[in-house]
Formats: structure tokens, C-alpha cells, sequence
């Protein structure tokens, strides 16, 4: 794989990477951002009392 390419323009040389890094940052934050919440209502739910 060329790493450097004189022929590219500006614009190709800026462009995302082919291996969708983007999209994986992407999924693996919103994965721990459910796992978050859950644990948040978990302990919100477990530390309540019983209504009488």
C-alpha cells in the first residue's frame, strides 16, 4: 500500500480511511454508552426502597 502518493489531490489526500475506523470509534462509544446507562438504572432501581 502507497503511503505517499504526488498525484493525489488535496481533497483524496483528506478523504476517511479504508479500514472505517470512523464507523468502529463510532459503535464501540455508543456500546459503552448504553452499557453506562444501564448500570446508572441499576443502581438507580436497586437502591430504592419498596413503596409500602
Amino acid at each position: 500500500m502507497k503511503t505517499y502518493d504526488p498525484d493525489k489531490t488535496t481533497t483524496e489526500v483528506r478523504q476517511g480511511s479504508p479500514r472505517k475506523m470512523n464507523a468502529r470509534v463510532l459503535v464501540t462509544s455508543m456500546i459503552g454508552v448504553i452499557v453506562l446507562f444501564a448500570i446508572i438504572y441499576l443502581v438507580y432501581t436497586l437502591t430504592q426502597s419498596n413503596p409500602s
